[in-house]
C-alpha cells in the first residue's frame, strides 16, 4: 500500500530538535468560501496580533506551536525551545492581548498542545522525550498519560488529533534525525482509558501535520519528510486504516509542510516550515488562498508552525517564528472553526 497501512495481524508504536515551522496570513481581509475554487489562489496578508516570546539565550532559537483554545476563551500555545524555568505553555487573551504563562517543568520539548474530549485535560506531545503529557487548562497536576516503545522502537510524537470519543492520534516523526529521511515514520493511535498504542501506518517519510476530515472518518496526514499529504479512510471504530492515497502535493522548494487544521467546511490549512506562510486547500486538493505574514515582517521570520481557528467562528490564530521572536498573527478563516481547527 502507497501509505503503508497497517494490517489488523500486525502488531502496535534526543533531545535534539530540527527547528520545524509553517503557516498563514491576512489583515482586515477574509477567504470568501469557494471565491478561489475557479480561479488562481487568493493571496491573503496576515494581521500581526502580539509578540509572545523573544530568541532564547539557551537554546538560541523560539518555536511557537500547537495553538488551542481553552474553555476560558483564551488561546493557549507551546514554545517548543523554551529552556527549563522559562514558560513552555503560555496563554493570550486575544482582546487584551494580555500574556501569562501557564506551565513549565524542567525536561519537555513540547511541539503540540490540544484539549481531550474526554476529560477535558490539555495533553502536550513531548518530542524530546518521547512522552505525552496532560495538564489541567492552568497547567496544574501535570501527568504523564503515555511514555515508552511503541512496537519495540521509540516514539518521536510531534502532532497529534483526538476523536470524538478522546482516543488519540500522533505522528511519530522516527526517523527525522536520519540524513536520507529514511521511512521510518508512523502513525500511531493510542487509547483514551488504557494509553494503550498501536501502529495504524508505518514506513512513512517522517510525518508531521494530522488532522480528522470535518466528519471524523478519514484522517489528513502531512508527510514532513515528502512534502505531501496524505488520507487515510478509517473504519467503523477507528482502529485500522481501511483505504489510503496519496492526496496533495506541496511544491515548496527548500520550504516542507508542518502541521495541519481542517475547518467545519473541510477545508485544509497547511501551515509551512522555512516560509512564514500557510497554504489552504479544498478537501479536493484545490488551492483556495495563501496567506503570508506582511512582507515587511517575512525577513525574520521563517515558519508558520500551526493555527487555531476559534470555534463557531472565523477567528483564526497562527503561531509564527524566527529570528525576530515568535508572534500570533490572525485573519478571517474560510469557514468556522471545529474540534479539527483547535490544536493539534
Amino acid at each position: 500500500m502507497p501509505t503503508h497501512a497497517r494490517s489488523p495481524r500486525r502488531t502496535a508504536t534526543v533531545r535534539t530538535l530540527a527547528a520545524s515551522a509553517l503557516v498563514v496570513s491576512t489583515a482586515g481581509c477574509s477567504l470568501a468560501q469557494g471565491e478561489a475554487a475557479d480561479g488562481p489562489a487568493e493571496d491573503v496578508t496576515a494581521e500581526h496580533l502580539v509578540q509572545a516570546t523573544e530568541v532564547h539565550e539557551e537554546t538560541g532559537m523560539t518555536l511557537l506551536e500547537g495553538p488551542t483554545f481553552a474553555p476560558d476563551g483564551e488561546l493557549r500555545f507551546v514554545d517548543v525551545t523554551a529552556p527549563e524555568g522559562e514558560p513552555k505553555v503560555l496563554s493570550l487573551d486575544t482582546d487584551s492581548t494580555e500574556l501569562s504563562g501557564v506551565y513549565t517543568d524542567d525536561e519537555g520539548s513540547y511541539t503540540s498542545a490540544q484539549f481531550s474530549p474526554h476529560d477535558d485535560r490539555l495533553y502536550l506531545t513531548d518530542f524530546g522525550g518521547g512522552r505525552i503529557v496532560s495538564v489541567t487548562p492552568d497547567g496544574e497536576d501535570p501527568e504523564v498519560f503515555f511514555s515508552g516503545e511503541v512496537e519495540g522502537e521509540r516514539m518521536f510524537p510531534d502532532d497529534l488529533a483526538f476523536d470524538e470519543e478522546g482516543n488519540m492520534y500522533v505522528s511519530d516523526m522516527a526517523g527525522f534525525e536520519e540524513p536520507a529521511w529514511e521511512e521510518k515514520g508512523r502513525v500511531v493511535r493510542v487509547d483514551h482509558e488504557t494509553a494503550e498504542a498501536a501502529v495504524l501506518a508505518d514506513e512513512l517519510p517522517p510525518p508531521n501535520g494530522i488532522s480528522f476530515t470535518e466528519d471524523f472518518a478519514g484522517l489528513w496526514v502531512g508527510l514532513y519528510g515528502a512534502n505531501r499529504v496524505d488520507h487515510y479512510e478509517l473504519n467503523g471504530d477507528g482502529t485500522e486504516v481501511a483505504t489510503s492515497h496519496a492526496a496533495i502535493h506541496f511544491d515548496g522548494g527548500t520550504s516542507r509542510i508542518d502541521s495541519i487544521a481542517v475547518d467545519g467546511d473541510g477545508n485544509l490549512y497547511q501551515a509551512i516550515h522555512g516560509e512564514p506562510a500557510m497554504y489552504v486547500y479544498s478537501s479536493l486538493g484545490e488551492h483556495l488562498a495563501t496567506v503570508r505574514v506582511p512582507e515587511e515582517d517575512a525577513e525574520g521570520l521563517y515558519s508558520a508552525t500551526n493555527v487555531a481557528i476559534e470555534p463557531g467562528t472565523t477567528d483564526a490564530y497562527m503561531t509564527v517564528s524566527g529570528d525576530d521572536g515568535g508572534h500570533i498573527y490572525t485573519f478571517d478563516a474560510l469557514a468556522e472553526g471545529v474540534r479539527q481547527s483547535n490544536g493539534g
